[in-house]
């Protein structure tokens, strides 16, 4: 199997460019590829899709541990000839920018990968040999197996790859010139969705079809073919029936990992989609609803406008239907939102408070959930990993969580949890705990059985 980490010293790079362009490159000469996303960013993995036409993972080190991440990766990576995954910032950048861990070197080191290191040559050319160099000796297993250059000119690269091959002793394996059709466009939560970018597969095609002349493919595969990997453990499947969960995915709702929908499915959920922006009901039989993050904002006025959909997820809520909300879910549960157009729009209206737009991000990053009451998903005592990341913040945020930065120390409250609620921004990572999806799937069987007994 070929494996790589495709990395850089920061962000910018072309990471996301670069690893769309060699999936679309082997799944043409069908390897049939696979696809991570280090940390817990949901755009690039939608990126991932739009070129694989399948679900891309996230691994991420500070929601899970190494041996969830491990198996999630042999998992993922289960039937495929060849898997990339994406690094994050820069290659140690990790925990609170100033830890390795939970950083694309962590990853690498975590499953023993390669790592191809993504270097754009912008006004500098013998010092990218010094900080390839510094980036080698910083730890004692780098990882970094080969380089790349982006967003760099064929007579460019004719000059530095030779003087880079001298210098750091790694072989230079190709480049990628500046292409329009390269650029993406970024908003206030980093670049534009997948779906939100006119002819995306094209300009992919496009980039994956100049990346094929311009990358030494023999030297890629021979660097990339990794060692023999066991077989993910074989997991039983649950046996009684599986309660339908409503899973909010559009345009507005659109964060969520795939791995963690995976999850509720092994503990018995039948996922049931729609969309808030136009449905009018809820999908019929389900006894759950998860309301994940996305772009509420974006589309607050249609979101709005759809009433009798608004009314059947606050009527859902205040029914006891088992309700997960997180961020942009959460938001929607408020009295109203304030779109990115400055106006005010009402929502479901079942949790106090209004969200507003924010000069910068709010509360941004890793974090622990700390729990001292029983609810819906968390137990007494029970602390959580999470991860926040939003512009915008409500007047009434809740105070029945607490939430604490690694490394800082810094506390505050948020959320509103009950038996049958989890409201809060922070978002959960299920395939990490899989006992929080154990829950939340317990909590719909229970309403199911209560529904039935009803009638």
């Amino acid at each position: 199997m070929i494996e790589w980490l495709v990395a850089a010293p920061a962000s910018g790079g072309g990471k996301t460019v670069l690893a769309c362009a060699l999936l679309q490159a082997l799944k043409r000469r069908g390897l049939s590829p696979c696809a991570f996303k280090c940390g817990p960013d949901y755009i690039d993995s939608m990126f991932h899709r739009a070129v694989l036409g399948v679900a891309s993972c996230n691994l991420d080190l500070f929601l899970s541990d190494e041996t969830a991440v491990r198996r999630l990766y042999a998992r993922g990576c289960a039937g495929h000839g060849a898997a990339i995954v994406e690094g994050v910032m820069g290659l140690y950048d990790g925990l609170g920018g100033v830890t390795d861990r939970a950083s694309a070197w962590h990853m690498a080191d975590t499953l023993g990968l390669p790592v191809l290191l993504c270097l754009r040559p912008k006004g500098s050319s013998l010092t990218l040999a010094a900080q390839v160099k510094g980036l080698q000796a910083f730890r004692r297993d780098s990882h970094i197996a080969a380089l790349f250059l982006t967003d760099c000119s064929a007579m460019l690269y004719q000059t530095l790859s030779p003087m880079l091959e001298r210098e750091t002793g790694l072989p230079v394996l190709g480049y990628l010139p500046h292409m329009e059709t390269a650029v993406v466009e970024s908003r206030h939560l980093g670049l534009r969705t997948a779906g939100e970018i006119k002819d995306l597969a094209a300009r992919l095609c496009a980039v994956a079809a100049v990346l094929e002349e311009t990358l030494d493919w023999p030297r890629f595969f021979a660097l990339g073919r990794g060692p023999a990997r066991p077989l993910p453990d074989r997991e039983t499947e649950p046996g009684a029936l599986r309660v339908p969960i409503a899973v909010a995915q559009d345009e507005a709702f659109c964060f969520t990992y795939a791995e963690s929908l995976d999850m509720l499915r092994r503990c018995g959920a039948q996922l049931l989609p729609f969309r808030p922006l136009d449905d009018r009901a809820l999908p019929e039989g389900a006894c759950a609803l998860y309301l994940p993050g996305g772009y509420p904002e974006l589309y607050a006025r249609s979101l709005a406008e759809n009433e009798a959909g608004r009314c059947a997820v606050a009527a859902a809520v205040t029914g006891g239907m088992p309700t997960v909300a997180e961020c942009g879910g959460f938001l929607y549960l408020g009295q109203a939102l304030q779109g990115t157009d400055g106006q005010w729009y009402p929502m479901a209206g079942v949790l106090p408070g209004k969200a507003e737009r924010k000069e910068g991000l709010v509360r941004f990053g890793y974090a622990r959930l700390a729990a001292e009451k029983e609810s819906l998903l968390l137990r007494a005592g029970e602390r959580v990993p999470v991860h926040e990341f939003h512009h915008w913040d409500s007047t009434e945020n809740g105070v029945d969580l607490g939430v604490e930065k690694p490394l800082t120390g810094r506390t505050w409250r948020c959320g509103f949890t009950t038996d049958t609620l989890y409201a809060a921004f922070p978002h959960l990572y299920f395939a990490g705990h899989p006992a929080l999806a154990q829950r939340f799937v317990a909590a719909a069987r229970r309403y199911s059985a209560k529904k039935e007994k009803q009638t």
